[in-house]
């Protein structure tokens, strides 16, 4: 760390984003007095008492406030020199931590000292954004070639494999939220789209799989039908062919008119043989028509429909093999084709009927009685957003979303008045975190997300990611502080 002087510290302090300051400040300060709320019992004197979860609360955020100042404290350039080093002590302390961490509710991903645990995972992120700012900004680097895909990639994927070792499934996902950054920084916007599909794909295999439909799933025939519906937009919109695709979708229709016709006259074709001579036709019918059109878009139109029908058919597998039991049952209720309300869904369910309860206003601060009552479990920690809207009601959740909404878009309008690529990666990287942490924490809250243990940021109880989340946006702020001081603005 470089000593400054008056003038220097003087010139920081005019330089730093306050704004973003004070909606961290607010944001924490909320998220204590939520936890107060949460964990609130009659014999308890004070929020602050130390022995409470609130009084600790408010400690971690005063040690954070003094975490966030000796970020500041350090010279920006630092940041860029050390990325590389800082990410590679954060690898090696993950694999460590697979070996000593206690196992924690089937969980390996905690290093205990003492009475206080600390989750490497959290602080990662920040080490992981710095490491992937450091790529991005290398002379001449840019996502034009595999070689750079991989080498990008690589620095993402690393501490996610880390992390699954650790059985902390939740805690690696957040990592796939940087593949917006790749996006931002010129990744195709077709690898997204093909995210996309997976995801849909995914879902509808499993949400319609009891049912059937000219003897085969129903999730399969709603797949086999997106997959056409792909062909057609990507032949017309990728592929910019609107001959292949007018043809391809002639074909499609005649081919659903004598399914029809003959269904009429009480003969269903087998749904697999269908389906597979009507799209390996039109894929035949492409491989030979792209000779005479874009060569490359075409076939990668064969492969992507190739690809979207193969990995239909591994999601019973990934599902069934992959995945563990608890995983499955959450993704089996989040979809509705299990309810488990005294299982799995039990989290969930009391969770909906404390925020539906709130009303339009709650019922007023430490009134509520689902959360006095105890009835949803790790309600001071993942299930924190419940607290709220059962006491503040939908007012108070519209709030608290609204001041996230806030923090969000102040990073990045942070990161694009970046001049360096170094801060704009590592902006949108904080971006990135923040969105995927809000929305998955949200969505498992009112259902519409398994639950896979996101915390909500500055606001569930923890030393471990209020101090991450402290790292990520402090180093951000130091960052773009620097601007002003080099006399960019």
């Amino acid at each position: 760390m470089e000593l400054r002087n008056d003038n220097e510290s003087s010139n920081l302090l005019k330089s730093v984003d306050w704004v973003t300051v004070a909606l961290y400040v607010v944001l924490v300060v909320l998220g204590a007095v939520s936890i107060y709320a949460a964990t609130y019992n009659f014999d308890q004197a004070s929020m602050f008492d130390l022995s409470e979860n609130s009084g600790k609360q408010f400690l971690w955020i005063g040690l954070s406030l003094v975490i966030g100042f000796a970020l500041l404290l350090i010279d920006r350039r630092l940041y860029e020199a050390f990325a590389y080093p800082i990410y590679g002590i954060m690898i090696m302390v993950l694999i460590l931590t697979i070996f000593i961490a206690p196992d924690i509710k089937g969980s390996r991903s905690w290093l205990v000292f003492g009475p206080v645990s600390l989750q490497p995972a959290e602080f990662a992120k920040s080490a992981t954004a710095l490491a992937l700012a450091k790529l991005f900004s290398t002379y001449g680097f840019a996502l034009n070639s595999w070689k750079n895909y991989a080498r990008a990639a690589a620095i993402v994927l690393l501490p996610i494999l880390c992390i699954l070792m650790e059985k902390e499934t939740g805690s690696a996902l957040v990592y796939t939220s940087l593949i917006f950054v790749f996006y931002r920084e010129g990744m195709s916007g077709f690898v997204l789209f093909a995210a996309l599909c997976a995801i849909v794909v995914f879902v509808v295999t499993l949400k319609y799989a009891a049912l059937t439909i000219m003897g085969i799933p129903l999730g399969v025939f709603i797949v086999f039908i997106i997959v056409m519906a792909v062909i057609v937009g990507m032949l017309l919109i990728y592929c910019r062919s609107l001959i292949l695709g007018r043809n391809v979708l002639l074909g499609y229709l005649a081919s659903g008119a004598v399914a029809g016709i003959l269904a009429y006259f009480g003969i269903v074709l087998n749904g697999y043989a269908f389906f597979f001579t009507v799209i390996g036709a039109s894929l035949v019918y492409l491989l030979i028509g792209m000779f005479h059109d874009d060569l490359r878009r075409v076939l990668i139109t064969v492969i992507f429909a190739t690809v979207g029908i193969l990995f239909m058919f591994s999601v019973n597998y990934v599902f069934n093999n992959v995945l563990e039991p608890h995983q499955q049952m959450r993704i089996k209720v989040t979809l509705g084709i299990d309810d488990d309300l005294r299982g799995a869904g039990y989290n969930v369910n009391q969770s909906k009927i404390a925020i539906g309860s709130g009303g339009l206003t709650g019922k007023g601060f430490l009134n509520g009685t689902q959360t006095k009552l105890k009835y949803v479990p790790e309600q001071h920690t993942d299930f924190i957003f419940c607290t709220i809207g059962e006491e503040q009601g939908f007012v108070g959740s519209m709030a608290v979303l609204l001041l996230f909404v806030a923090l969000i878009m102040r990073v990045i309008a942070i990161a694009e008045r970046q001049h360096t690529v170094f801060g704009r990666v590592y902006a949108y990287c904080v971006a990135s975190i923040l969105i995927f942490h809000l929305a998955i924490n949200v969505g498992m809250v009112i259902g519409l997300c398994p639950v896979i243990g996101i915390p909500l940021p500055f606001f569930s109880y923890g030393g471990s990611s209020l101090w991450g989340f402290t790292f990520l946006l402090f180093i951000l702020l130091r960052i773009d502080a620097a601007r002003k001081e080099y006399g960019v603005w």
